[in-house]
């Protein structure tokens, strides 16, 4: 069965780990390649949905068997306790994965994260960093679609504390520093839409968001020309 390059992205950033936990888990590849590439002894696979969970499940059992693996119905870190090495949440928005973590009764910031927001990305950054997060990675890439990834750790006792610009909060840091192709190529895109989209409304565009959409325009193309870091 094909597996997406952006779960081969997002399982090519996991670490060895005791615990592994995949939240929101889908159909289990990432908990799959964790335990097959011997990344983790034991692998909690999570959803809130006990029907999408069946899905993991099946592809899972081997694993389960032999004591290696279980399930968990559960919302967020309902039923993964806070000795979970490292956490992998992929294809939930930022918003949603800074409620998980954030949590009074469940949330914790684990040892190693991996995560792939798909959208609000800078709330996500931004919690991470004003709660004892240290951020390892930070792009975007392609797969069809444009994703972001957030790599990291809880941050070490002496480490000192990242202090991110307002582009790196906003963009990522390496897609800042290092410019990668997909990041580009998203600047590139996004600029496109702002543009056809102010030249289409033309005059039913009011003045207040022509203004708006002309800014967001101008903040893109600073940072795609690299004054903007």
């Amino acid at each position: 069965m094909r597996r997406e390059k952006r779960i081969e992205t997002v399982c090519a950033h996991l670490k060895r780990a005791k615990i592994f936990a995949d939240v929101g888990c889908d159909h289990g590849y990432c908990s799959e390649y964790a335990l097959k590439n011997g990344l983790c002894e034991f692998a909690i696979f999570s959803d809130i949905s006990a029907q999408s969970l069946k899905k993991a499940e099946t592809l899972l059992m081997p694993y389960v068997k032999a004591g290696r693996a279980r399930g968990v119905v559960g919302d967020g870190f309902a039923g993964i306790g806070r000795e979970t090495d490292e956490v992998l949440i992929a294809g939930m928005g930022g918003f949603e994965i800074v409620k998980i973590l954030s949590d009074e009764t469940h949330g914790f910031l684990p040892e190693t994260f991996v995560f792939q927001p798909m959208h609000d990305s800078e709330r996500l950054r931004r919690y991470l960093l004003e709660n004892g997060g240290y951020i390892e990675r930070d792009f975007t890439f392609r797969d069809g679609k444009f994703y972001d990834l957030i790599v990291g750790h809880r941050r070490k006792e002496g480490e000192t504390p990242q202090s991110y610009s307002a582009a790196e909060l906003e963009f990522g840091r390496d897609n800042i520093r290092e410019r990668p192709q997909a990041f580009l190529e998203w600047l590139q895109k996004k600029l496109l839409d702002i543009e056809r989209y102010i030249v289409e409304a033309g005059t039913s565009l009011k003045e207040k968001s022509r203004t708006a959409f002309e800014e967001r325009a101008e903040k893109l193309k600073g940072v795609l020309s690299g004054e903007i870091k």
